[in-house]
């Protein structure tokens, strides 16, 4: 009877503990569900009533265009390149800079504008403002660009700036010369329509980015701080205008950049008694250093989705997504684990999960029969918003847990702030904005920068720096950044002036309107 009694109480038990589980899964369901079909993220200001500062409209003639694509081209045609930190082309840096005071007369002889030459080759205008009372800002590009070689498989010479199907094709079109030239245009055309901004501003165009930027960004930054310049915040390249390149996702997206990955560059190295490869030791420098490269690849970084500003991409985006997508993008708070796991499967995404590592060099031996006494390979880590470069570094050490391993840090940075984007962030909204003037069908969200710009050198001067132009990629297009067949289309140039001419224009506001719920009526 006993026994009875104790399996019928046990039954009792698992049938509580059975329905309890089953209420638990259907009020999480429906909590997710309803969320699913409530949650916007980011629509407040979409009913604002903002502040109509847009007093000059850009209406150009059909020479006016023709001479905007000429003078785009030629600064194509111009190979800017940036070899290394101590090696860059200053002939045709000073080249570009002739073609920019020849084709943009208004925005060096205005008595408005103040122009500088920052380091030999570096651009800083300032734009004094009607109302000084207001904090300025800053748009940023740089006139660099990477090496580019025809025999890589380019379809045109990289720096003939060839038209070929409505696309300009040339190194620097979307990196980042497009950025250089639409934001000048946009000053030339407003200035020759008599524009005095209410809001100061000011334009920094580096020379040497792709080589971290030491000599250009860097010194227009000591500049500005030794004048006490303190910045409502600063544009710069990043991020763009993605259109069918995330799959699921209904319509274009305009992401604007919020932070950017940290970096640390490491060197590993072993060294041990040469000898002839007649008699090799058990291990020989090569092998020491190849286990510990293969233990890394192993172990990647920890998984961190969720814990930094990703999550707000996809939030921002989930009512984009059709179902199942938009019930997990809706419910990060159950899903992020799994989302997760999808998302580092593949090696574009999995740089939104985790510090990545990648071992770029590997160097050793000099002669097929002698055991090499020293080998070294160097591994890049694209650092996640949640960790530091401190931390990297431990994991590191942990994970090749090798005393004949030597690691040094050749250099390294940690994340950079996560700027603001919600209702009160400024330079956000204003962003935001102008895409959703000149593009309505895109979908706004902040994203995080994979790769480095030279906006990171402006951290002690502004609260918040943003990375978007308004470049429009569609599949394979990304792969064309620093890749072969780099290009833009002749329309897509022409709405990035049309973009900077609304932008700054926009900035012209006081204040940013009161956010308000999308269920209010104004």
């Amino acid at each position: 009877m006993t026994g009875l009694n104790t399996r019928w109480k046990l039954l009792k038990f698992l049938k509580v503990l059975l329905f309890s589980v089953i209420f638990l899964i259907t009020v999480l369901f429906l909590v997710a569900t309803v969320r699913t079909f409530t949650f916007d993220v980011g629509a407040e200001l979409q009913l604002g009533k903002w502040e109509d500062t847009t007093t000059i409209s850009l209406h150009l003639s059909p020479q006016q265009r023709t001479n905007q694509l000429a003078n785009f081209k030629a600064a194509i045609q111009i190979p800017t390149v940036s070899f290394t930190e101590t090696n860059v082309n200053t002939s045709a840096l000073q080249e570009f800079d002739g073609l920019l005071r020849r084709v943009f007369p208004k925005v060096f002889s205005s008595s408005l504008v103040k122009h500088e030459l920052v380091g030999n080759y570096s651009h800083l205008f300032t734009v004094p403002g009607r109302e000084p009372d207001l904090e300025p800002y800053m748009l940023l590009a740089h006139i660099d660009v990477v090496p580019a070689d025809e025999a890589d498989g380019w379809d045109v010479p990289p720096f003939s700036a060839q038209e070929l199907n409505g696309f300009i094709y040339g190194r620097g079109t979307i990196d980042n010369k497009q950025s250089v030239m639409g934001i000048l245009q946009a000053l030339e055309y407003l200035l020759e329509q008599g524009y005095t901004p209410r809001r100061s501003f000011y334009i920094g165009l580096g020379h040497d980015e792709e080589v971290n930027g030491l000599h250009g960004a860097v010194n227009i930054v000591k500049l500005m701080k030794s004048r006490g310049v303190k910045l409502q915040y600063v544009l710069d390249e990043g991020l763009a205008v993605l259109d069918g390149v995330i799959s699921g996702l209904d319509g274009p997206a305009a992401l604007i950049g919020i932070s950017e990955k940290g970096q640390a560059t490491v060197k590993l190295s072993v060294s041990s008694a040469p000898g002839h490869s007649s008699m090799p030791p058990r291990e020989s420098s090569i092998g020491i250093l190849a286990s510990a490269v293969r233990r890394l690849e192993e172990n990647p970084m920890p998984r961190l989705f969720g814990y930094g500003p990703e999550r707000g991409t996809f939030e921002h985006l989930a009512h984009k997504f059709g179902l199942p997508l938009r019930f997990i993008m809706s419910n990060l708070w159950l899903f992020s684990p799994l989302l997760s796991r999808v998302l580092e499967s593949k090696p574009d995404t999995n740089a939104f999960v985790r510090t990545t590592t990648a071992v770029t060099m590997f160097n050793a031996g000099v002669k097929i029969n002698i055991i090499p006494s020293y080998a070294e390979a160097f591994v890049n880590f694209r650092i996640h918003s949640a960790q530091t470069l401190q931390e990297v570094l431990d994991l590191i050490k942990s994970t090749i847990s090798d005393e004949r391993v030597k690691i040094e840090m050749v250099n390294g940075f940690d994340p950079l702030p996560i700027s603001s984007y919600d209702e009160q962030a400024f330079g956000f909204q204003i962003i935001k904005k102008t895409v959703q003037i000149m593009f309505p069908q895109l979908t706004v969200a902040p994203g995080v920068c994979v790769g480095n710009t030279d906006s990171r050198h402006y951290k002690d001067i502004t609260r918040d720096i943003y990375r978007f132009a308004p470049s429009w990629f569609k599949p394979g297009d990304p792969q064309r950044f620093h890749g072969v067949n780099e290009r833009i289309s002749i329309k897509n140039y022409e709405e990035i002036v049309l973009f900077y001419f609304q932008l700054i224009q926009n900035n012209d506001i006081r204040k940013l309107p009161p956010p308000h719920s999308s269920q209010h009526e104004l």
